[in-house]
């Protein structure tokens, strides 16, 4: 297994970890700030920059945001270096409160994973009849494939479709970027290869891709996204009452009607839980 060297996800943490500890400090600004540790997606899809200061603006609270994959989030959150999750894997998020380390979990939206991959489509993953086939098949030609490799909501939903396709065998072409979902995108398509990823963050980058989309739309790639509580009794450093007010603000039908509102290119990349109910 080929893993791309790269320190951008070390230093990335760094930040985040530094721009946690000034935010619990306030910056000297009098200013209250939250942090919300959340995954790649939600930033890179270009969603977060139209939610977070519309509630900012209301609330006069300052909202940190520190884009991770979906582990580190919750690593962060257990040493008490986030003040609330947004994050995508409902397993991890269940399990993270069953421990005592977060209070709830809260529906607030979906969208949906794909596998990309060049147009000629040497697996022909086009043709398989589920997610779990399409991996296999490009594991069995031999296909070049990008994994993000980082304990992200997307790396562990890979792992679960290769358990699906009966185990990932192993062969020169898989490669991890070790890298966050636009990265990891840009470098499957230098590569020419195959890769997983959530469709909102394809869609941003859309334009500047020769990938396309192989499958998708299938309920083995729907891809939910929770806000979870951290409980402020286990972590009393945290800021739990902007963090509750934050939690009740996205799940609200103002950040629904944003959510829903939010396309590229005239094409929808969220769906608001609230908007279904």
């Amino acid at each position: 297994m080929r893993r791309f060297a790269s320190v951008l996800p070390t230093l990335a943490l760094l930040i985040a970890l530094v721009t946690g500890a000034l935010s619990a400090a306030g910056c000297g600004d009098g200013q209250e700030r939250i942090r919300l540790a959340t995954t790649t997606s939600t930033q890179d899809s270009g969603l977060l920059d139209t939610l977070i200061p519309v509630f900012e603006k209301q609330s006069g609270v300052r909202v940190d945001v520190i884009a991770v994959g979906t582990g580190a989030a919750f690593r962060m959150a257990r040493d008490g270096d986030a003040d609330l999750l947004l994050v995508h894997d409902r397993v991890g998020e269940e399990l993270f409160v069953a421990e005592g380390h977060g209070t709830e979990r809260r529906d607030l939206m979906w969208n949906s994973f794909e596998i990309l991959g060049p147009p000629d489509d040497p697996a022909l993953a086009a043709q398989a009849d589920s997610a779990g086939e399409a991996l296999r098949r490009i594991g069995a030609v031999g296909a070049t494939f990008v994994s993000r490799g980082d304990d992200s909501g997307t790396h562990r939903r890979e792992k679960a479709l290769w358990s699906d396709a009966g185990g990932r065998p192993d062969w020169p072409g898989y490669r991890e970027s070790g890298q966050g979902m636009g990265a990891t995108l840009r470098i499957a398509d230098e590569m020419g290869a195959y890769v997983l990823t959530d469709r909102g963050t394809r869609l941003r980058y859309g334009q500047e891709l020769a990938l396309v989309a192989l499958v998708g739309d299938t309920p083995a790639l729907r891809n939910p996204y929770g806000v979870v509580l951290i409980d402020a009794e286990r972590h009393p450093e945290i800021n739990g009452v902007a963090a509750t007010q934050l939690a009740d603000w996205l799940v609200g039908d103002e950040a629904a009607s944003i959510i829903a509102a939010y396309r590229i290119r005239g094409q929808q990349l969220f769906h608001p839980v609230r908007a279904e109910r």
